[in-house]
């Protein structure tokens, strides 16, 4: 039997056009990729081996739990334009 999971997917360009990706409710999860699409499988692969090991430990992975909330950096303009 094979249970689905659905967790939310971030994915951010870098400065060097690779795509990285990371599971919002389990930061442990990251990855990257040239493109999303790859960086998606590799962040699919990457949550079905942490969980296969939490798994094979006999623990729980730590899913959720945390929360998200706006916050506000002070930046100068000199530093947006560098």
């Amino acid at each position: 039997m094979v249970d689905n999971l659905t967790l939310t997917a971030v994915f951010t360009p870098d400065e060097n056009g690779w795509t990285m990706a990371q599971l919002a409710e389990w930061p442990a999860v990251v990855t990257c990729g040239r493109t999303v699409e790859e960086a998606r499988e590799m962040l699919l692969d990457a949550a079905r081996e942490m969980l296969a090991s939490y798994r094979d430990e006999g623990r729980e992975p730590p899913i959720g739990g945390g929360h998200v909330e706006p916050i506000t950096a002070a930046v100068s303009c000199a530093t947006l334009r560098s």
